[in-house]
């Protein structure tokens, strides 16, 4: 294990196609039926390119991206692990408007910042949103999830 895997986990890579299954089922109890690794053109103006989204329906036009990252051990920001979730939101401005857009993330509450990683992120970058993306924080130990944005 290396010092940025998460701590019993076999890679960085399984902890995020896990979180991927959690969402998918999730989503499922709600009637949302997701597949994996949905491809859609995105772009700028007339140039696009595929883009694999972590979950989406294209009949019922939704995409998911979902990211399990936490708090630094020390309870500091994961300020490179934010900066892919700024990508994400860029991935979600050029998508097709007609799509809907939902961020999955996990709720990980920080006690030195009395917020969690989501609340953190919707106070310090929101202004980096597009209004039509849902956040949605997923609680692991209740299986539950509330939409944050």
């Amino acid at each position: 294990m290396n010092n940025f895997q998460r701590k019993g986990s076999l890679s960085n890579a399984h902890v995020g196609r896990d979180f991927e299954k959690v969402a998918k089922e999730y989503f499922e109890t709600l009637g949302l039926i997701l597949k994996e690794n949905l491809d859609l053109p995105v772009g700028i103006g007339n140039i696009k390119k595929n883009h694999a989204f972590d979950l989406g329906n294209s009949k019922q036009k939704v995409v998911v991206e979902c990211k399990s990252h936490k708090w630094t051990k020390g309870d500091n920001v994961p300020s490179a692990k934010l900066t892919v979730w700024n990508e994400a939101m860029y991935y979600f401005l050029i998508t097709p408007p007609d799509y809907r857009k939902i961020f999955f993330v996990l709720k990980d509450f920080s006690k030195k910042r009395n917020e969690t990683l989501a609340e953190y992120y919707l106070r310090t970058y929101g202004h980096l949103i597009p209004s039509d993306v849902e956040i949605w924080e997923y609680n692991q130990t209740s299986n539950t999830a509330d939409k944050l944005h």
